[in-house]
């Protein structure tokens, strides 16, 4: 993700800041993305924290979904912790040096590719636990092989951020942002994020949207309160990634036609849909740890129904029946 280039300010966009108008004069200063922010700290350290203390309705759940939750909430909180220092960044500037905008931004850069490929496997997870076939998958990969091949892969694809975030000087105000030393790498950097984004976001959607037709199936009619729950995640999934998804977009073609002009209005998009993306941080407790007792038992029970209309019990015969040999 580009998620943290929020705090990226180009010299032409801050020379001319003044000439702006004032929406847009916010957006330039940070102060719409600090207020955004803010919130998100406040809201997500209180939530995250929360599920992983009192973790709700957890004893019900199977080792697998806790596992995943667990990390989701990890994957989160160490994702919102650093947001005081982008809030002091937006307001005035980078004081902390190269080696913690680094640091910093590839701490969250993980978090962020963590959350997101956490959210991923417990959508599959629950469309799996409904075909039978979750028990089969998690003997062969391991719940903790899973877990540490996913943040090596969340690691490895942050690493591009070490390369190009560095600090910029403009109008004597200092900047931790990318940096790009041509238009391939910066290409390269976009694509990255956008194919991960629409991934996650494609196999989301089609694993909920399949659990709710398997759910509606065994059911033989809609239920709202299964209905709920899965829509409000695919929906606040879409809400908040598919307008940063749709900036990495407009950049790949901007960098690809050298459209300057595109390019200056990605650099406002990213603050906004940048900053936007951290809510979801904020609303995975509700979406999740608080509603998966709900969810699980749901599909526990579809599960079951499903084993019962495929596997119908044959009725026992009487003694004197099954005893009739014709003799």
């Amino acid at each position: 993700m580009e998620t943290a280039n929020f705090t990226a300010v180009t010299s032409n966009m801050s020379s001319s800041a003044a000439g702006h108008t004032p929406h847009l004069a916010w957006v330039s200063t940070g102060l719409v993305p600090a207020v955004l922010l803010s919130f998100c700290f406040l809201l997500g350290v209180t939530g995250n924290i929360a599920v992983i203390i009192l973790r709700p309705n957890w004893q019900h759940l199977s080792s697998q979904s806790q596992s995943l939750m667990l990390n989701l909430a990890v994957s989160d909180l160490f994702c919102l912790l650093p947001l005081p220092v982008w809030i002091y960044a937006h307001l005035y500037s980078w004081t902390f040096g190269l080696v913690a905008c680094k640091l910093v931004t590839f701490l969250i850069y993980c978090c962020i590719y963590s959350s997101l490929q956490t959210v991923t496997a417990m959508s599959v997870l629950r469309y799996l636990l409904v075909v039978q076939l979750q028990q089969r998958c998690f003997q062969l990969v391991g719940m903790k092989r899973l877990l540490v091949l996913l943040w090596l892969v969340a690691m490895i694809l942050s690493i591009p951020v070490l390369v190009v975030r560095q600090l910029t000087t403009v109008q004597q105000q200092i900047y931790c942002q990318d940096n790009y030393s041509s238009d391939a790498q910066q290409l390269a950097v976009l694509l990255t994020e956008t194919i991960v984004g629409i991934s996650s976001l494609t196999v989301v959607a089609l694993a909920y949207l399949c659990l709710h037709r398997k759910v509606n199936q065994a059911a033989l009619f809609n239920n709202p309160q299964t209905t709920k729950p899965i829509t409000s995640i695919i929906v606040t999934f879409v809400v908040l990634w598919v307008p940063y998804i749709t900036t990495d977009l407009l950049a790949v073609a901007a960098v690809s036609l050298k459209n300057e002009g595109l390019l200056k209005f990605c650099s406002y998009a990213w603050k906004i849909t940048g900053a936007v993306t951290f809510v979801n941080s904020c609303v995975n407790p509700l979406l999740y740890a608080f509603t998966s007792h709900n969810i699980n038992t749901m599909c526990q029970k579809t599960k079951q129904l499903f084993q019962k209309l495929r596997f119908p019990q044959i009725p026992s015969r009487s003694p004197g029946i099954t005893m009739d040999t014709g003799q």
